[in-house]
């Protein structure tokens, strides 16, 4: 086939740059306002901090004007707000680890930028697909192995090595939705064929569903292996969506539904620790037992998203450090406490158009591949906000998922950054100049 140039309209400056103006004014106010609120004076490190969003924000927008002019300029704003507002509550809560997260925001920002201008078209990606499989497994597995892996709150997820320590699945679960949405493009066509009759429902050959009972298995088998509710929960539920839009048939969310819930009961069984969080989820408030550890922490979150009321106590006024594992797990009972519920609801609204941004990029996609690798992408935010906000307010048993783009985390928020950037990829389409097939 002939070679041509792609052409990409910009999208206006003004609006690319009042979206990131935005996006940095909020980051920064907020951190202003939980330094007054937590010692009634501007913070210490404000230059420096504020500096860090200022040239980090300004950077990604350079890299975003020069390499993917015609994407949505909603997209990075939004992340950012999330970024700062997180921050802000870190900060609030610990400066040590601010600190800590500051240079992981440092670190993001670069990864995003450097994914934006080495991944110059998404479709290149489709071209590693069992390669970038291979490199997602090995990620996800890597804590099994002796000597690096390591057990932290009963979950076996880090690994170890040297003076670095760093949760490989985070990086992992984003190469998966890479994998399945480019094994989806290839196998819709055989996925979508009925040929076998099962009750009211018409099933495509025991082979072609093969993929689903092996990712059914694998979500057990990291249930099994690293004891990671949330994981095995997000996995399994990404792939079902995925398969889904596919192929267009509910069929596989009948399916992935009847397997969800006989692999939940199986856990449950089996699992010490999966029945413990039943019980917490179910007893959390029990005044017998509510000073035990595992029911404390949720308890807290209850108490202090109550103390939060409508409006919140303000930033820096509350007590959000009484909860347990306030800057990773709980940070949404946090911020509850110190913003209410008016707080909570605009950062929710902030998710639905993160989502709904990368949704609408699916819709617009003119690729197969670029469709449903928006759609795989945009469904991992929102399945993880989902799995770790129902746990915290008591909707779904608590797992140990992060809030994207806001707990404290280096390794989740480098690999939310580069999925960022891929979504920013697809909603532009190749980098300008680039001659495609």
């Amino acid at each position: 086939m002939s070679r041509a140039v792609v052409r990409t309209s910009r999208v206006p400056l003004g609006s690319a740059l009042g979206f990131t103006i935005t996006a940095l004014v909020l980051s920064v106010g907020a951190y202003v306002i939980a330094g007054y609120g937590k010692r009634g004076q501007l913070p210490a490190r404000f230059v420096i901090y504020a500096a860090i969003f200022a040239g980090g924000y300004a950077l990604a927008l350079i890299a975003i004007r020069r390499f993917a002019p015609a994407a949505d300029p909603a997209l990075f704003a939004t992340a950012g707000v999330l970024v700062g507002l997180g921050f802000a509550m870190i900060f609030r809560l610990s400066g040590g680890l601010a600190t800590e997260q500051a240079t992981w925001i440092v670190v993001g920002l670069a990864a995003f930028v450097v994914t934006i201008v080495v991944v110059r078209d998404h479709r290149m990606l489709d071209a590693y697909t069992y390669t970038i499989g291979l490199l997602g497994l090995i990620l996800l597995m890597l804590p099994m192995v002796p000597g690096i892996g390591r057990t932290i709150n009963g979950a076996r997820l880090w690994v170890q090595i040297g003076p670095l320590g760093f949760q490989p699945a985070e990086l992992g679960k984003v190469l998966i939705v890479i994998f399945l949405a480019s094994y989806l493009t290839q196998k819709r066509e055989l996925l979508q064929v009925a040929t076998t009759r099962l009750g009211p429902f018409r099933l495509p050959a025991p082979k072609h569903l093969a993929p689903v009972l092996f990712a059914w298995a694998g979500s057990l088998a990291i249930l099994f292996l690293q004891r990671d509710l949330g994981a095995s929960l997000l996995y399994f539920g990404i792939f079902v969506v995925m398969l889904w839009v596919a192929t267009g048939r509910a069929v596989y969310l009948v399916i992935g539904l009847v397997l969800f819930a006989l692999g939940a009961y199986l856990g449950w069984a089996l699992f010490d620790h999966v029945q413990l969080r039943v019980d917490v989820w179910l007893n959390a408030l029990d005044p017998n037992k509510v000073f035990d550890l595992g029911y404390g922490q949720l308890a807290q979150a209850q108490f202090g998203m109550a103390t939060g009321g409508l409006v919140g106590t303000g930033l820096g006024q509350g007590s959000p450090g009484l909860i347990p594992f306030a800057p990773t797990d709980f940070i949404f009972a946090a911020i509850g406490e110190e913003l209410g519920l008016f707080g909570t609801t605009a950062l929710l609204l902030l998710y639905v158009v993160l989502v709904g941004k990368g949704l609408r990029i699916a819709l617009e996609a003119r690729d197969p591949f670029g469709r449903l690798l928006a759609t795989g992408l945009s469904a991992l935010i929102g399945l993880q906000t989902f799995v770790i906000v129902g746990g915290v307010t008591r909707v779904i048993p608590l797992t140990g998922v992060t809030l994207p783009f806001v707990s404290y985390g280096g390794s989740s928020l480098v690999s939310n950054f580069i999925l960022l950037a891929l979504l920013v990829r697809i909603s532009s389409g190749p980098a300008p100049g680039r001659a495609v097939t």
